[in-house]
């Protein structure tokens, strides 16, 4: 939706040596920093659905390619908490291998324990029948970084898991592995199981998913919230007691404070982002970066967007132009929902104002580029809310659903504003909306005091920290 129009020499010419600068710029950051923040994201951890991120953004994906030819190690600042897992043998079991939140957090964790010398095997239950350009991709990225992935059928799966000395199952749905390949042997594995569940929608409570839960050594959730929720219903549905239970919340990679922390990456990330969406610098951008899905709410955030454009109008605020951004759509998919927001932004006649952008993993430049963070998860909200922890260390305050994993993230009124989910959501998120959009100097201070709650608690070495914690346990 970019508005391109015919410039002259000069024009060109400030460009191209913009794209110069990107690209150089882009290059200086070390291969991990270019490859996290274009590669690790938004992901919510909640759902098994793609995440959202850019598309627009061309010069990247080569910079990306380029860039992973260089190697500048990261100074070790001190021990990881997890050197004790040295030598140790850790199966990672993924019920998938997508671009979803569950996959990638695991891949970071197997990437955590390489660092400190376990010896680590990955194995994917659910595959494409033909081998597709992510799954390829993210295995070569592992099998690059000493990650050996195995196949999760067979005796080759039998044999690792009966070696391992811990064995994580990521998500509910991996359950089901344990029988299908394990079968008879199944009781020699559990008492070594560590299952991290990141799922609180009502469909995973299936007793041939999660029957061997109270058996397994520990489980982990990503919030309090989905812990108490999965407590709940194991006991009341499924009559089965939850093993020990440990909260972990998650934290943001080095790479991805490096670039946040970067002001000049920012500016320039900013400016040529700004620019394929065809907005002006003093714009204000209010975006929604999640895959597209009912779940996640856009369609609640267009109205609330459209009612704060007509709040604007009837007070006659002066006030800069306000574009919604909804990252994660799917052209390909063609989905019902896609097409109902695409016609209520044309219906509504402000398609100058909403701007679709493609799924991929870019996500990064996009943070550099918005003004505000809208999280709009409805029903039970996210299991936890990566993106959310992402958009702080850019600086961008929050406004989220009170609900779910969001709610131990933000502080109402402090690093960003909470709305109710569902339809009477929609007019207390159009007002907050507006809040943000008339008072710079509030929206300035919350974007700082969540880039400060970030610091304090929602880094890669914290995580690291709460998950030896479990480990140790």
């Amino acid at each position: 939706m970019a508005k391109h129009t015919a410039v002259g020499w000069g024009h060109h010419h400030y460009h191209h040596l913009q794209n110069r600068w990107l690209l150089a710029l882009l290059l200086m950051l070390s291969v991990s920093t270019v490859i996290a923040f274009f590669m690790r994201s938004a992901f919510d951890s909640c759902d098994r659905t793609v995440s959202a991120a850019v598309d627009g953004i061309g010069s990247s994906r080569h910079v990306i390619q380029v860039a992973e030819k260089r190697t500048t190690p990261i100074a070790a600042v001190k021990p990881s908490p997890l050197s004790f897992m040295k030598s140790k043998v850790v199966l990672l079991v993924s019920h998938e291998l997508s671009l979803s939140g569950g996959p990638l957090l695991l891949m970071e964790l197997a990437f955590l324990l390489r660092s400190v010398g376990a010896e680590v095997y990955w194995m994917t239950i659910m595959k494409p029948s033909e081998t597709d350009e992510v799954t390829y991709s993210l295995e070569h990225k592992m099998l690059d970084r000493g990650v050996q992935v195995v196949s999760a059928k067979g005796k080759e799966a039998l044999d690792t898991a009966l070696r391992a000395d811990l064995v994580v199952l990521n998500t509910a749905v991996a359950g089901k592995w344990l029988d299908v390949v394990l079968k008879g042997d199944v009781h020699r594995v559990l008492p070594k199981v560590l299952w991290w569940i990141h799922e609180m929608r009502g469909h995973y409570f299936k007793l041939d998913y999660v029957k061997h839960l109270p058996f397994v050594a520990g489980a982990m959730i990503d919030s309090h919230v989905t812990t108490e929720y999965w407590k709940n219903r194991t006991q009341e549905r499924l009559k089965i007691k939850m093993p020990d239970t440990y909260v972990v919340h998650l934290g943001n990679s080095k790479e991805l404070m490096q670039v946040a922390e970067d002001t000049v990456a920012k500016r320039v990330l900013r400016e040529h982002v700004r620019e394929s969406l065809g907005v002006l610098n003093e714009d204000l951008l209010f975006a929604l970066i999640n895959s597209v899905s009912r779940g996640k709410g856009q369609d609640l955030f267009l109205r609330s967007f459209y009612e704060a454009l007509q709040l604007i109008k009837e007070k006659k605020m002066q006030i800069p132009p306000l574009h919604a951004v909804i990252v994660g759509s799917d052209m390909s998919a063609q989905t019902k929902f896609e097409m109902e927001l695409r016609d209520y932004v044309v219906q509504k006649k402000i398609q100058d104002r909403v701007h679709f952008v493609n799924k991929t993993l870019t996500v990064a430049p996009y943070l550099a580029a918005i003004d505000v963070l809208v999280q709009n998860s409805q029903a039970r909200g996210e299991c936890f809310g990566r993106i959310t922890i992402e958009a702080m260390a850019f600086q961008l305050p929050v406004l989220g659903t009170a609900a779910g994993g969001t709610t131990e993230i933000v502080v109402n009124g402090t690093t960003g504003l909470l709305h109710p989910v569902g339809k009477p959501g929609v007019t207390p998120l159009a007002k907050n909306i507006v809040k943000l959009a008339t008072h710079v100097a509030r929206r300035l201070t919350m974007g700082k005091r969540g880039y400060e709650r970030v610091k304090e608690r929602f880094l890669e070495q914290h995580m690291a920290e709460r998950i030896a914690g479990v480990l140790k346990e």
